[in-house]
């Protein structure tokens, strides 16, 4: 189920908007001004934000402006000016569509289903250069592990293992796979090759705020990478 985040004053539009999606089969959740859908979006993860421009306050522009230093989280923006410019310009900052106020709730929920139908068209072209697990992204040709703004470099043999690692996540991969997987030969039990770059790797799952516990050893089986961050 799709959880999405509405960002409007107007109490009365963003209840109704609640109940449509609600009953569409999406999980909303809603914050009546930008600064409040900061705050939320630090604590909560969703799959769209729909935003609107005129609010007091902070507004959605300068919502959208902070939110796109982090995350490429989808955004519609609603605004009730006929300006293009405001159209422009969030266009511009980075949002993903626009719909002018006032509008039917058929044609947002199709706005909806439209961008995340793209998103899921970009993620299937880019999963062959990435591996996402919530708020994790490896890029397997830069070696490159991102959560969020946060950035950092593995070496080559630890990329192979946690491409390997997450390719399985919650699964328990064994010392035998992992080495036939990175190196192409079968694993010698007095080697601890893979037991080192398992321990440099949570080190920097650590660095980046993700958990240090992230990757679990499974006594006499081998490793596994959990996919949520609650390790």
């Amino acid at each position: 189920m799709d959880r999405i985040l509405i960002v409007d004053d107007d109490k009365k539009l963003q209840s109704l908007l609640v109940d449509y999606l609600r009953d569409a089969g999406y999980e909303p959740a809603g914050c009546y001004d930008g600064s409040a859908a900061l705050i939320w979006l630090r604590e909560h993860s969703c799959d769209l934000i729909i935003l609107d421009i005129m609010m007091p306050g902070m507004d959605g522009l300068a919502v959208l402006r902070e939110l796109r230093k982090a995350s490429d989280v989808p955004v519609i923006m609603l605004t009730a000016r006929g300006d293009d410019m405001d159209r422009i310009v969030g266009l511009e900052l980075g949002a993903d569509d626009y719909l002018p106020k006032p509008f039917n709730p058929r044609e947002l929920l199709a706005r909806i289903k439209a961008v995340r139908r793209r998103e899921k068209r970009q993620t299937l072209i880019s999963s062959a250069n990435q591996i996402t697990i919530g708020d994790l992204r490896y890029h397997r040709n830069q070696h490159r592990l991102d959560r969020g703004p946060e950035v950092c470099q593995l070496s080559q043999a630890e990329g192979r293992l946690l491409e390997v690692l997450m390719e399985h996540a919650d699964e328990v991969v064994s010392r035998e796979a992992i080495m036939q997987a990175t190196q192409g030969r079968e694993f010698m039990g007095f080697e601890r090759s893979i037991d080192v770059h398992v321990s440099k790797l949570r080190l920097k799952l650590e660095t980046l705020g993700a958990g240090r516990n992230r990757i679990q050893t499974i006594r006499g089986s081998g490793y596994r990478f959990l996919s949520g961050a609650d390790a």
